[in-house]
């Protein structure tokens, strides 16, 4: 990923992690949606702007550490210490 691409800083050998398709379990966002479901469980809202008011305010409840320990996934970091990754 590159953040800003007209950056002379370019990486010589990129690491590329290949999802396989199809596989939610996988997929960081997937599993991001998972925890806010889990706060809807028993909820009821009369109206779907009410719905979007609770998703967003459990999403503005989120920092980044817990976000980072959703969404992470120790395959990926074995993976990038096996292609000695610096």
């Amino acid at each position: 990923m590159v953040s800003n691409p007209n950056s002379s800083r370019i990486y010589a050998k990129p690491i590329l992690l290949f999802q396989p398709p199809h596989t939610q379990q996988v997929n960081a966002i997937e599993r991001l949606w998972e925890e806010i479901k889990r706060h809807l469980v028993w909820e009821s809202f009369a109206t779907l702007d009410d719905l979007r008011q609770f998703i967003w305010k459990r999403l503005q409840k989120l920092n980044t550490s817990t976000v980072a320990s959703i969404t992470g996934w120790n395959f990926i970091l074995d993976a990038l210490f096996e292609s000695n990754f610096s």
